[in-house]
């Protein structure tokens, strides 16, 4: 599994092509030639972007979804609403495609904050404000999304 690191600004150029920072494009070497998938997050005013083996795997398991299921097939043509395939040009850069620029209110100054084995693509100004929001509940949310977890004394804390 991709394990990506790091939090990076950059900007978009009027069309919305942006230059991958050279140490994000550093870990993402040997999955960039297969390309990337970008979709709009579920939960944020944010874009995603996943190599195409993560999205090819969250596909598969989607697959499994009954289809017969209108619940299921409401859910599916959500998720998927918007996404598109995307790939670094000979110069590293990302072209975002509009729609989905509108859809993140990103303008000209962009964050790539990595999430585990995605990157997220938000504008600055929203980031900052998603980040600082979180700053009073993140003790609390730690300690309900991790506090119970005792994985063979690891001693994470």
């Amino acid at each position: 599994m991709l394990n990506l690191i790091g939090t990076y600004e950059c900007k978009a150029d009027v069309k919305g092509r942006l230059m991958v920072p050279v140490p994000l494009k550093k870990q993402l070497a040997a999955v960039a030639p297969e390309g990337f998938v970008i979709k709009r997050a579920v939960f944020q005013p944010c874009l995603e972007i996943y190599p195409m083996k993560e999205w090819d795997a969250l596909m598969q398991k989607m697959g499994q979804l009954n289809r017969f299921s209108r619940k299921n097939n409401d859910f599916i043509r959500r998720f998927t609403a918007g996404v598109k395939t995307v790939e670094l040009d000979a110069t590293g850069r990302l072209l975002i495609p509009k729609d989905l620029l509108s859809f993140a209110g990103i303008s000209k100054e962009i964050v790539l904050s990595s999430a585990i084995n995605i990157i997220e693509v938000w504008d600055k100004n929203k980031y900052e404000q998603a980040i600082d929001d979180a700053a009073n509940d993140f003790a609390d949310l730690a300690e309900e999304v991790m506090g119970d977890k005792n994985d063979e004394g690891d001693g994470v804390s």
